[in-house]
């Protein structure tokens, strides 16, 4: 009865986000930041372990960090990706369909909104807990940093994007709260727990996590792998067996010294494709490739693209226009998309180029969709 056919038609109906697919399943999507969408079907028991593994965090809060989230009403901001069947949107969703009395206390805030709008909302709602991309929250720490946004929160989970012991000090110092990273991705959304001491630690009771090298042969502890092969061991309607992330991590060879008995990784494959422009003011403006790749998802007669930044202010897009659409209005259609993100976040300064080739892979076979300025 599950049907990639049958998937598609209900992802392409906005009014179902969260909805119980065939009345049992929830639907999820990915924006295909490398190159495909995904289509992910998650079945109860999928959805039931992150619940019951979030005692194994309860140990991250103090007794202060308590009070401040009972005095917020443990309420919890979720930033993430545009309306849509991503899997933070949908699961949020999914809670508040299954539970209404409850569904003040979690909350999406999308991406694709100018960042004063964000700012404002969240100082409205005054969340406990705080999760999103590292890359927005970043910005979001520059805001609390400047007075303009003032939240409390107990603890901020930045996921998505490898996050360094420097830009977790300094969220840390701006939120005056813990911060704790996730790793996880749509296919396995328990994979792991961050700890203090910034090292992943695998759920391995409910996932097997492979650290391989390119002919997917393991990678001893110590040594940074070519890329990570997951099996979820809870979902059955569609199984992830030996799964290919395409992300390089570091297996830790002796115990950590946060206590946590289970497996502990680093992820070093993860760092986010963010695109980052001078700003007319001083300083940089910064655009999550999450947010391009959405915002181009609904540009019409698109197979493919790519952004190359070639400079400071320059972006040179290919495209791979789909069979039978007019090129020359998929450009401008693309174009008036990117445009009018740009200039949300105040870097309408920047210079679009039509490349007449079209996107490119590397020479180890990888597609990237968002290639930023490299920096010597």
């Amino acid at each position: 009865q599950v049907t990639r056919e049958r998937v598609e038609a209900f992802v392409a109906d906005p009014d179902l986000v969260g909805a119980r697919f065939q009345d049992r399943y929830l639907v999820a999507t990915t924006s295909g930041t490398s190159g495909l969408r995904g289509l992910f079907v998650l079945d109860e028991r999928n959805l039931a372990v992150p619940t019951v593994l979030s005692s194994r965090t309860r140990g991250l809060l103090g007794f202060r960090d308590a009070v401040r989230a009972l005095a917020r009403g443990g309420r919890t901001a979720v930033i993430a990706a545009p309306s849509g069947h991503f899997y933070t949107v949908a699961s949020a969703e999914r809670f508040r369909r299954d539970h209404p009395r409850l569904g003040r206390i979690m909350r999406s805030f999308p991406i694709d909104q100018p960042l004063p709008t964000l700012v404002d909302e969240l100082n409205r709602y005054n969340p406990a807990n705080v999760a999103g991309f590292l890359s927005t929250l970043a910005q979001l720490a520059e805001e609390q940093e400047a007075g303009r946004l003032r939240l409390r929160p107990s603890v901020v989970i930045p996921g998505g994007e490898t996050l360094t012991a420097d830009v977790r000090d300094r969220i840390a110092a701006a939120f005056h709260a813990k911060v704790r990273a996730a790793y996880a991705a749509t296919e396995c959304n328990f994979l792991s727990v961050g700890c203090a001491h910034g090292w992943y630690h695998v759920n391995s009771d409910w996932v097997v996590v492979e650290p391989v090298d390119a002919d997917h042969r393991a990678v001893p502890a110590g040594q940074p792998s070519r890329t990570v092969l997951i099996s979820n061991l809870a979902n059955r309607v569609q199984p992830f067996l030996r799964y290919d992330l395409g992300d390089s991590v570091l297996l830790r060879p002796d115990p950590c010294p946060c206590g946590n008995p289970l497996p502990a990784i680093r992820v070093a494959g993860r760092a986010a494709d963010v695109l980052s422009f001078p700003a007319d003011g001083g300083g940089h403006v910064s655009i999550s490739p999450m947010l391009v790749g959405t915002v181009l998802d609904r540009a019409p007669g698109i197979d493919g693209f790519q952004i190359l930044q070639t400079t400071p202010t320059t972006l040179r897009v290919r495209l791979q226009p789909r069979d039978g659409a007019d090129a020359d209005r998929v450009w401008q259609a693309v174009r008036d998309e990117i445009s009018h993100l740009l200039a949300e976040h105040e870097a309408d300064h920047v210079t679009l180029e039509r490349a007449e080739e079209p996107p490119q892979r590397s020479s180890g076979g990888k597609f990237r969709r968002i290639i930023p300025l490299t920096t010597p």
